[in-house]
């Protein structure tokens, strides 16, 4: 009989624990940047990050090149390891050389990796008048990116 309680609270207080967590994952998701009703663990951990701000959803980045804007695009993924760490070099940059750098999230956008053939993540896409002009790929010295950045007149 005790074995029986011990395992029915234990049982109901891990119940509890997946009801508070699950309850937390969307509240956070709610009006989230994203505009969707569930986000990825990792996405929602991201959320309040000052690295991860400068957001681009797929309908405006459509719309901007249909456009023939120019926009400098950072194609990432909240739960790669070297987008966790390119973003805390890249971001900054980008901010202090007065680059509007938007980040675009695969893992939340996977439908769009084919449309921008992304095949390492991340990437940085510059796109002129609308056309991609040129990229870098992968994981980079943050004066390989200022020199990138640089070459491109990107501001």
């Amino acid at each position: 009989m005790k074995k029986m309680l011990i395992l029915s609270t234990a049982l109901i207080a891990f119940t509890a624990v997946i009801l508070i967590t699950n309850t937390k994952q969307e509240e956070q998701s709610n009006s989230n940047p994203y505009g969707k009703k569930e986000l990825h663990p990792a996405t929602i951990k991201q959320l309040t990050d000052p690295n991860y701000q400068n957001l681009i959803l797929p309908d405006e980045l459509s719309a901007d090149l249909h456009n023939k804007k120019n926009k400098t695009v950072y194609f990432y993924s909240s739960k790669d390891s070297q987008s966790q760490h390119i973003t805390p070099i890249v971001a900054p940059l980008a901010e202090k050389m007065g680059i509007d750098l938007v980040q675009f999230n695969l893992l939340e956008f996977k439908e769009s990796q084919d449309d921008y053939h992304i095949d390492i993540l991340p990437t940085i896409v510059y796109f002129k008048n609308g056309v991609e002009v040129e990229r870098i790929v992968g994981s980079n010295e943050e004066a390989t990116f200022r020199k990138w950045f640089e070459k491109n007149e990107i501001n």
